[in-house]
């Protein structure tokens, strides 16, 4: 396909959802910052932070980072994302790829989006391997038990063909756990091979990385605060805020935006 231009891009991204008013209520937006603002682990995504932040502090950096509805007294109902936001994040997202293509950097992909994001991780991911970067995995088959669902389940690290995801050793699962790409790195640790150079992840996958002091890139959505205060505090390069629940051909548009702005078509 055709890649779209900045303007074009934009009313895609609104008439879709995946930008402007999206699906992600406002209520559920709201829940999940106050669950941060209370160090609740699932909501942390693996990182920390250096400072205190409060319920409105949170929805402040929202409003200016993701583009939600600033106003604190908006409980209720339709929330936004700013298509304006999302494509300045997918633009510095994009040089960064093109740095990483120039230098032969090391890579990583990974997702909590398995269903959703994979299938465009992979078309970078596949670009970058065409321009000599190396595409790093490890640690296939660690798993570890999830407590928060009833009967506590396990989750196991699973590579298909180079994007790191969890299943429940049978399908994909949506995950936002950081303890898959913590042991991915303390493998490589083990095995005394390097980290990767550059990750390219969501959910929890990005903030341990992120934590860790990999430098990544991250997406997130609008209920999902903690990547942009990772990158608020230094731990993630870029974070590009969109609606991450929409159907793998959806984000095609957006997909090759970023590859022919980074060269890589």
């Amino acid at each position: 396909m055709t890649p779209p231009t900045r303007a074009e891009l934009i009313t895609y991204l609104v008439r879709t959802g995946i930008a402007g008013h999206v699906d992600t209520p406002r209520q559920n937006n709201l829940k999940h910052y106050r669950r941060l603002v209370d160090k609740d682990p699932y909501h942390q995504f693996g990182l920390t932070f250096g400072h205190e932040w409060t319920f409105d502090e949170v929805l402040a950096l929202m409003n200016k980072h993701c583009g939600v509805v600033g106003d604190a007294d908006y409980t209720w109902g339709i929330d936004t994302i700013d298509p304006d936001l999302t494509v300045d994040a997918l633009e510095a997202f994009a040089d960064r790829l093109a740095l990483a293509a120039e230098r032969q950097e090391s890579v990583m992909f990974a997702t909590g989006h398995p269903n959703k994001l994979r299938e465009t991780y992979r078309a970078w991911k596949d670009a970058l391997a065409e321009r000599g970067c190396a595409v790093v995995t490890a640690a296939g088959g660690y798993s570890y038990e999830v407590t928060t669902e009833r009967p506590p389940t396990r989750r196991t690290i699973e590579w298909d063909e180079g994007i790191g995801i969890v299943t429940d050793g049978h399908l994909p699962r949506h995950s936002h756990h950081p303890f898959a790409m913590r042991a991915v790195l303390e493998t490589l640790t083990r095995r005394g091979e390097a980290w990767p150079q550059l990750v390219i992840a969501d959910h929890g996958f990005a903030g341990a990385a992120g934590e860790a002091g990999v430098p990544t890139l991250g997406f997130a959505d609008s209920n999902d605060p903690a990547l942009f205060l990772g990158e608020h505090e230094g731990k993630l390069l870029v974070t590009v805020p969109l609606d991450d629940g929409y159907l793998t051909e959806d984000y095609a548009p957006l997909r090759e935006y970023v590859l022919a702005r980074a060269g890589l078509l």
